[in-house]
């Protein structure tokens, strides 16, 4: 990924967000997402992952409502969305809201390097997973054999990065070279406290990625991308004079992704896996903790129809995503 383009890009956040709160009755096979999990962890975007950066919305995570509703009025009209009674028993109360957005994964979906949208070309980079772009003031260390950049603080983050760049025979290489770099190692971890700016609520997170790519060299026929990544924000603040305590993890595994390379085309992975999975823990004061889960377990067969397995809380669905459209379609 390009880290500078990367860093904590903040775009029209739930433009894709995708199936979830199996909790409810899922409608002809679809799954609600709950907005807990529409979004990724502040500052996400900056490390290697899976997740869209349209995912990390820049701010500190605000949970929904937690105002208890209760009816009022009585009689056959009274009751849930009827003129005579409130919306009670369809708002949980506990922050995370109820489902309704339907289309792709949490956190805005896939990033486009795995879902073919980037096309080979010739050049530095050359296609998806192959852009590494670095400030002049990053060091060499011989012994170590990595590129390490300074810290950079974008938005009240501090982002430090590393790189390791190889050749063909695994010899350490200063920089990245479009003729005879071969594999690349990077490194990212993101830290720092933000608060949103009415001051309401205040995240603190704690990220780090570690992601390698190989079959960069030119004459390379596939690309081969390993990595994992864990994310981790606190978030305290007052929603509706009611105080409360968040917590999301975010775990991401990618695991022999293989892209095939065909100069100047864009193209979906032949095989691999990528596993993603939140924990969402609301706590408000006074109350029990309540906690949510998650997990996607993506899988490429070189076709435009990928599998997905969701699961949420304990509940699991079979699912297939449909590329280019990006079309999610889940088991009845």
């Amino acid at each position: 990924m390009s880290f500078t383009k990367q860093l904590f890009a903040i775009a029209t956040v739930l433009t894709a967000a995708g199936c979830a709160d199996l909790m409810n009755t899922p409608l002809n096979g679809s799954i609600e997402l709950s907005p807990a999990f529409q979004t990724i962890p502040l500052g996400f975007s900056a490390n290697s992952n899976s997740f869209a950066v349209s995912g990390d919305a820049g701010v500190p995570f605000y949970p929904e409502s937690m105002v208890e509703v209760a009816f009022h009025g009585g009689g056959e009209n009274s009751g849930p969305g009827k003129p005579g009674g409130m919306r009670g028993p369809e708002n949980h109360h506990d922050g995370f809201g109820r489902g309704g957005i339907r289309g792709l994964l949490m956190g805005g979906g896939l990033g486009p390097d795995f879902i073919g949208m980037i096309a080979f070309g010739k050049g530095k980079g050359r296609g998806p997973f192959g852009i590494f772009s670095l400030p002049d003031s990053c060091t060499f260390d011989e012994t170590t054999g990595r590129v390490t950049c300074p810290p950079r603080e974008r938005h009240g983050m501090t982002v430090n990065v590393s790189f390791a760049f190889k050749d063909a025979d695994g010899n350490a290489q200063p920089k990245f070279d479009t003729v005879t770099t071969n594999l690349v190692n990077v490194q990212t971890d993101v830290s720092g406290t933000k608060t949103r700016h009415d001051g309401a609520v205040t995240s603190t997170v704690d990220h780090s990625s570690d992601r390698t790519v190989s079959g960069l060299a030119p004459g390379s026929t596939e690309r081969t991308i390993n990595g994992t990544a864990e994310a981790h924000e606190s978030t305290t603040g007052t929603r509706e004079e009611i105080e409360f305590t968040a917590e999301r993890e975010a775990y991401d595994t990618t695991a022999n992704l293989v892209i095939p390379i065909v100069e100047g085309k864009p193209t979906i992975p032949s095989s691999g896996t990528v596993i993603r999975r939140m924990t969402v823990t609301i706590t408000k004061e006074g109350d029990e903790p309540r906690t949510r889960f998650r997990r996607e377990q993506i899988t490429f067969d070189g076709t435009n129809v990928v599998k997905v397995q969701i699961t949420q809380d304990d509940v699991t669905k079979n699912c297939t995503l449909t590329l280019p459209e990006k079309k999610l379609v889940c088991e009845e």
